[in-house]
């Protein structure tokens, strides 16, 4: 399904980006005391900020909803039975050529 046109905007700010390449920095040793410690990675560190990032992102259109609901109430929404039959074969189409269409489901 697509929203507001087809884009789905996700709100992250430009300075957050995906992970570098590059080797894992290679873990400390443990202190001599014995007590446990925890090494986060800077990958980790960039992973939890993003998660904070996304639990705030709406996936759905609020105002275009209530913009739907409104149509249909008065009248005024069209539905092309032409569109909706070329999504749904399209779909049908992807399915079917999908690699994971192959294997039975569970």
């Amino acid at each position: 399904m697509k929203v507001n046109g087809g884009s789905i905007k996700t709100g992250l700010s430009p300075g957050i980006s995906g992970p570098k390449a590059g080797p894992a920095p290679a873990p400390s040793p443990a202190p001599a005391s014995g007590s446990p410690t925890v090494q986060i990675t800077p990958l980790a560190t960039q992973l939890q900020q993003l998660e904070k990032v996304l639990n705030d992102v709406s996936v759905v259109d609020g105002a275009r909803v209530d913009a739907i609901k409104r149509a249909i109430s008065e009248g005024r929404f069209n539905v092309s039975s032409d569109a909706v039959a070329d999504k749904l074969l399209e779909t049908v189409r992807a399915h079917l050529l999908s690699p994971r269409s192959a294997s039975p489901a569970p």
